[in-house]
């Protein structure tokens, strides 16, 4: 089953509970033009709204381009991934000290 562009970004902008002024606050653009993109496929956003888009509903834009993708893990630790990046080195290494707990098996 595909699915559209649109239709993800909808999906997923519901599922997190943002309203479309949240939603066009977070990208950095209007709410009439998220609006388009979900509702018309007509619209096509530029690859800086597309990467704000994905940021903001924690996914890759890879998924939000592949209309035949769905959400799986690989996707949401990509997502994950990219924030973690965006850390600063102390609190990176204060994550991986906190995986590291977890996976002891004492």
């Amino acid at each position: 089953m595909s699915t559209s562009l649109g239709e993800k970004i909808k999906r997923h902008r519901q599922e997190k509970g943002y309203s479309l002024d949240k939603m066009a606050e977070l990208t950095n653009t209007s709410k009439s033009y998220l609006w388009e993109i979900e509702n018309r496929d007509t619209r096509k956003p530029s690859g800086e709204k597309l990467s704000k888009i994905a940021e903001a509903l924690s996914v890759t834009t890879d998924y939000l381009l592949d209309e035949t993708a769905e959400p799986n893990n690989e996707v949401l630790q990509k997502a994950f991934f990219r924030e973690f990046r965006k850390l600063e080195e102390e609190d990176q290494k204060k994550i991986e000290q906190m995986i590291k707990l977890w996976g002891r098996k004492d």
